[in-house]
């Protein structure tokens, strides 16, 4: 524990103990002398150039004293709606003058405050603080300005068909898009600060009714458990509320649209919006939700199905594809045509490495452009990762170094790993594929099925907020089916999927009978 001490000369200011967070520090009250608050609250921002104590006469008769931080609070509302009211506020004397400044201010947004620890808070949020000589306590105006990023479309998630707005760093931002997509009271949004020096605001939305109570005190529970000094992206939550914190797979989603927080916020999930970050995270997750993208749901039924498809299967290709080609030539040339293996034996007469070390060589290849493009500005990111596949991979051919096909592989493996919605899964895909290599290179194919059967009984075992990684299909039922690997018409996904809540009072989220049918017109037969 870290103590800082306020003690003028005579011992009439009491210590405070400024401990790691504000919501420990003990509640020491305003004293109704206005110069010992100045005291104790200059003493604390010592070296502080940007905050401002304005010295001014309510009246010209009582004295009183503004506060705030230059840059996070509108200083032209304050001059206007505060100062120059309670300057030229007539006979202060008549009634309590502490009431009569509250409605001097013509600010909508005020609060009456009594300790210190609660004028840290209110100024550190960008609200003026107004203390009075002989008033044991202040008023926070709430007149917070800074700057923020303008709306627009997220650059983590690509947007084909949908909303192109996509979360800020400003929590209140994120929430009123929330709100706008959302109009019910019964959308809540329960506040928590976490860290004790950054003292991160963070929003825990919901649907009452819709969402399981039991979910939401989970979450509420795990995010309070949060003890660390500072909160800077939704990365340090994510982390510190999962399951299983060492599986590669995701067990929080994370979106920065709010499109997608809406609907499964619809869906009766929780969504957590953390204060200066984007991304908002969303739990619980599960499997499939990993393979379903948005625009899913914005297309025609079969267009999605279709899409769905060729997502699962090239989820596989990217998972496996390295692997099974090290397998089959390494133990299994059998399985190949004649023809087909007659070449790619002569591809590789000069090859000087076996197969696992030649995919090892040209993933890691890979692995290092694709990193390389993300963290290069954007006009020359793609350019390099393109030029740089092309390039390196014929020069490697040429060199005799690897083989055609090998590059062919590796380049279709990179291509399916594209094609996962979520980079949290791609990620997974990624890390999973290079052990899987080293059980096709010592075992073949018995390998690859070591490696399959161990991810899946992994899976079996994993949980996101108590609710089984696999379902739906760790607990068949027909209606929870209809957006897994097909995705139904709107007018068939008549009830939300019933693993997210126990309450099964509220799943149906449409009225009866929607399927659409031919209008029967008067010229009808």
């Amino acid at each position: 524990m870290k103590y800082m001490g306020f003690r003028k000369k005579g011992g009439d200011i009491p210590n405070i103990q400024l401990n790691e967070s504000l919501n420990s520090m003990p509640e020491i009250p305003l004293n109704p002398r206005l110069n010992k608050n100045i005291d104790i609250l200059k003493s604390a921002y010592k070296d502080c150039s940007d905050v401002v104590f304005r010295d001014f006469s309510i009246g010209n008769e009582i004295n009183a004293v503004l506060l705030y931080i230059d840059g996070l609070s509108n200083t032209e509302e304050v001059d206007q709606h505060v100062l120059m009211p309670l300057i030229q506020l007539k006979s202060p004397e008549n009634g309590p003058i502490f009431e009569r400044a509250k409605k001097e201010i013509s600010v909508s947004d005020i609060k009456e405050i009594y300790t210190i620890p609660d004028i840290f808070k209110q100024i550190s949020m960008g609200n003026p603080i107004i203390l009075i000589e002989e008033q044991a306590k202040g008023i926070s105006v709430g007149l917070p300005k800074w700057e923020k990023r303008s709306i627009k479309e997220p650059d983590a998630e690509s947007v084909i068909r949908g909303p192109r707005e996509g979360f800020v760093e400003t929590l209140r931002v994120n929430t009123s898009l929330l709100r706008r997509k959302i109009r019910h009271p019964l959308l809540k949004m329960k506040p928590i600060n976490i860290g004790d020096y950054t003292e991160t605001q963070v929003i825990v939305a919901y649907i009452e009714g819709v969402a399981d109570t039991a979910l939401v005190d989970e979450v509420t529970h795990r995010l309070k458990r949060i003890k660390m000094d500072g909160i800077l992206e939704s990365g340090y939550i994510e982390e510190m509320i999962q399951d299983s914190p060492f599986s590669p797979f995701p067990q929080v989603l994370n979106t920065e649209r709010p499109d997608v927080a809406a609907a499964c916020l619809l869906e009766g999930r929780v969504i957590i919006l953390i204060d200066g970050t984007p991304f908002s995270l969303i739990a619980p997750c599960t499997f499939t939700s990993l393979l379903q993208a948005p625009e899913d749901y914005y297309n025609p039924f079969y267009v999605s199905t279709l899409i769905r498809w060729l997502r699962y299967l090239f989820f596989f290709i990217a998972l496996l594809a390295p692997s099974a080609y090290v397998a089959i030539l390494t133990f299994h040339q059998e399985m190949l045509p004649t023809s087909l293996l007659l070449t790619i034996a002569q591809s590789r007469e000069q090859i000087p490495f076996p197969a696992l070390v030649e995919a090892f060589m040209m993933e890691i290849t890979f692995e290092a452009l694709r990193e390389a493009g993300v963290r290069l500005p954007k006009q020359v990111g793609a350019a390099v990762s393109i030029v740089g596949a092309l390039v390196i991979g014929q020069a490697a051919t040429a060199a005799g170094l690897v083989s055609s096909p090998m590059v062919m592989v590796v380049a279709i493996t990179g291509i399916a790993s594209f094609l996962m919605p979520r980079y949290a899964a791609g990620i997974s895909i990624r890390l999973l594929r290079f052990p899987i290599m080293i059980l096709s290179g010592m075992l073949g194919l018995l390998g690859v099925m070591l490696g399959i059967t161990t991810i899946v009984a992994h899976l079996c075992t994993l949980n996101s907020f108590g609710v089984p990684y696999l379902n739906p299909a760790a607990v068949l039922k027909l209606s929870n089916l209809k957006d897994v690997l097909v995705r139904a018409p709107w007018w068939a996904m008549d009830t939300r999927p019933d693993f997210y809540s126990k309450d099964t009072s509220n799943l149906r989220r449409e009225a009866e009978n929607q399927r659409p049918s031919p209008s029967k017109g008067d010229g009808g037969s």
